[in-house]
Parts: structure tokens; sequence; C-alpha cells
């Protein structure tokens, strides 16, 4: 079937007509925890008293299930004119992973953007303050069919001080450029002065988040995860950046 006469495309824009904001999280490297990130990010907003969608976009290999303590299997969306994503700690979770029951899902091309274009057209979020889309890493096939699908969103940028990482996340912003609210420098050491160009370029804040060797030890708990330290300063700087993006959209 044509991109162009998908009927899926129509369907997407009409499942996402009443979320306010749409808040991808991108990475040009895997390992940087993007994926900590954007899930802490959406359970500090929940527990704002925010209405948050958490969608995995990586459809081939996703992880926030695992974040979350999400055993493949033991959730099953609800199916009502599409699909109703279940909710978990206050949070509203779509993932292919309720789907693959975990097992490899070796897609590519066209197969990806199918599979994305599925996702998006079936999920019902209904009324939503704030959709959170964690993205797989690098300029992915599946980030090319966010920037087509979703023209309206704000994102931020997660990297670690590796100069390596740094200076791919330099290449991934010039995707991205006029849609970054923040970058997001985890697991910090230091703050290297490419950071702090790369934000001052994009003219947008850079957020220092700190090391937290709890945090492994959280996985799969999110109340444990939320009294880390690095939960805290999520909260703290990403979450609070969300909610003011939100009340300067009223």
């Amino acid at each position: 079937m044509s991109v162009l006469r998908d009927p899926r495309l129509v369907a997407i824009g009409e499942r996402l007509r009443e979320v306010r904001a749409v808040v991808p999280f991108l990475s040009s490297k895997g390992g940087v925890g993007k994926t900590l990130v954007s899930v802490a990010t959406a359970l500090a907003l929940g527990r704002r008293g925010l209405r948050v969608g958490l969608l995995d976009l990586d459809v081939t290999n996703p992880t926030v299930h695992v974040v979350l303590g999400i055993r493949p299997g033991s959730l099953v969306p609800r199916e009502e004119y599409g699909v109703v994503p279940p909710e978990v700690s206050g949070v509203r979770v779509m993932s292919t992973v309720f789907y693959t029951l975990g097992r490899p899902a070796p897609l590519r091309g066209e197969g990806v953007s199918s599979a994305i274009r599925e996702l998006l057209s079936i999920t019902r979020w209904g009324p939503l303050d704030v959709l959170v889309v964690d993205t797989p890493p690098g300029m992915s096939d599946e980030l090319l069919e966010l920037l087509t699908y979703i023209r309206r969103f704000s994102s931020f940028l997660v990297t670690t001080p590796s100069r390596l990482s740094l200076d791919s996340t330099a290449r991934l912003a010039e995707l991205v450029a006029r849609r970054v609210a923040g970058v997001v420098l985890n697991m910090a050491w230091e703050v290297p002065e490419e950071a702090v160009r790369l934000a001052d370029r994009l003219s947008a804040p850079l957020y220092v988040l700190p090391y937290d060797s709890s945090v492994e030890v959280a996985l799969g708990s999110p109340e444990r995860l939320a009294e880390t330290r690095f939960a805290r300063a999520v909260d703290r700087y990403v979450a609070e950046h969300v909610v003011r993006l939100l009340q300067n959209r009223r």
C-alpha cells in the first residue's frame, strides 16, 4: 500500500488530537540513559497530577517495560475501537512488547515504518497533558517516522559527558534544532565545554544529572526509582521544564 494512501496516517492525527504536548527523548548513541530519563520524567509528571502517556517507540528492542517492572505477557492493552494503553504507576504505557512478549522483532526499513504507523494509529490515548516518547538511539527509522507524522513536539537530547556522545549528539541536533526543549547531560562526572556550547547553539537549557549507582538496583520498581538522587534531579529539572512548557501553551 502506498504511504500516501495509507488510511493509518489519517488515524494518527485523530488519536493524538486530545494530547496537549508530545515530548520525545532522543539520543545519538545507546547507553546514555535515555530510556531511564524518559521513564523517570513520565513518572515524575504523573506524580504531579498530570495525565501522562509513555510510548516506547523502539519497535525492535523496547526496554521501557524493564524500567517499569512490566513482565511481558502480564499486561494486555484493552481492545475498544483500537487499543487502550494499560496504566502503570499513574502513567498510560504503550509498547510493542505487549504483542511480541519479549521475543525479538527483526524488522527493518518498511517493516519498521509500518509497525510504527500501526502503533500510532491504533493507540487510543484519550485526553493527555503530555505524551512522553522514548525513541531508539541514533538517526533511526523510528525517529524519521516521528518527524514525519508528529509535526509539533518539544524534544530533549540526552547525552553523557563523553566526547563521542557529545559529537554525535551535535549531529543529531541538526535534525531537530528548532524543536529542542533542553539538553540533558546524564551520568555527569564533569560538565564539558562542548555540552555548554551545544546548549547555547540550540538556545536550550543544559540540565546536569548525577551518576547514581542506586538506579541499577531500582530498575523494575517505579517506587524505588523515585527515591533515587537521579530521579529527584529529573523531577527538579526535566519534569519541571515540561510543566512550564504546558503553562506557556495555555
